[in-house]
């Protein structure tokens, strides 16, 4: 690599941390590319340059995210309950999956949704994180015959914002999952 083209890699690598600390200080929406440059110590020229839209930018440092949080990707699915037969080791193996991927992405998650009406390249984001949360569901759930309203109920029990709302429950951390495997079980009981 030349040094032209190492310099321009590590302004773009300082320009994505930069962003990346004050989306999570500020919000994504609220984060300016004036204030990312005087984060970077750059002009905002030399952001443009390299992020020409605000879109641009932040799939940038989505991908940085990405690599992160490390979230559930549909293809892993199987894989995470394999050897485990039957819906009382499934599960909680899918509580236990899910609430390490949201603990490990909750401050960024959290900053994702509330902008995500704003941003188009978040909200593509999120639907990624949601298709990896449903590959989960799914394959936990494989051997139950559910209708569609209970598969719907059983993802809305699984989404963020309601892990969210579950961490305000005054407990530890083992009674809280077993508490929402137990919401999921009721969900998927017939009667």
């Amino acid at each position: 690599m030349t040094g032209r083209a190492q310099t321009q890699d590590e302004t773009r690598e300082r320009i994505i941390a930069a962003t990346m600390q004050l989306h999570d200080e500020q919000g994504v929406a609220a984060t300016s590319f004036v204030d990312v440059a005087r984060r970077a110590g750059i002009g905002a020229a030399t952001v443009y340059r390299h992020f020409p839209t605000l879109g641009s930018l932040v799939t940038a440092c989505g991908a940085h995210v990405w690599q992160e949080m490390a979230p559930p990707r549909p293809e892993q699915a199987p894989g995470i309950f394999e050897g485990l037969d039957g819906l009382e080791d499934r599960l909680p193996r899918l509580v236990d999956e899910l609430d390490g991927f949201y603990r490990r992405g909750a401050l960024r998650l959290t900053k994702a949704y509330a902008d995500r009406h704003l941003i188009p390249e978040l909200d593509q984001f999120l639907h990624a994180v949601d298709a990896g949360v449903a590959a989960l569901v799914r394959e936990a759930l494989k051997d139950e015959t559910l209708s569609d309203a209970v598969l719907q109920l059983v993802f809305s029990l699984t989404d963020f914002p309601v892990w969210g709302s579950m961490q305000r429950i005054e407990c530890d951390e083992a009674e809280r999952r077993r508490f929402t495997t137990m919401l999921i079980r009721c969900a998927i009981t017939p009667g």
